[in-house]
């Protein structure tokens, strides 16, 4: 099961995929597109042309999970950038689904370990 921890590393593919794709194309994207190692224990978010789609990977030790949901009204609320991947922090990937925009709201100060 999927735990969005403190602890993971969370990256955005900025380029919109082919939502069809799945255990087996997301992982070739990851590495070829992404240039990272799709079983580092990272979680790799995809989104659809449209934006209505969702997709998350993640290697759990022994095998990929995948994490995937449809908005059925609406679309996901993101940015457009130029890279060609962006790390996302915990808490903009929680409200990822949602349809919520982290970039529209102010963070207060928080303690945090460096």
């Amino acid at each position: 099961m999927l735990g969005l921890s403190t602890n993971l590393r969370y990256f955005l593919c900025c380029t919109c995929i082919d939502i069809r794709n799945s255990f087996d194309g997301l992982p070739g994207i990851v590495r070829n597109h992404l240039g990272k190692d799709p079983i580092t224990g990272d979680v790799f978010v995809f989104l659809s042309k449209n934006r209505t789609h969702i997709k998350l990977l993640y290697w759990d030790g022994d095998g990929f999970a995948l994490f995937y949901k449809r908005m059925e009204k609406g679309k996901y609320a993101l940015t457009v950038h130029h890279e060609v991947s962006k790390e996302l922090k915990r808490e903009e990937l929680l409200m990822l689904p949602e349809g919520l925009s982290f970039s529209e709201m102010n963070q207060k100060k928080r303690f945090k370990i460096k």
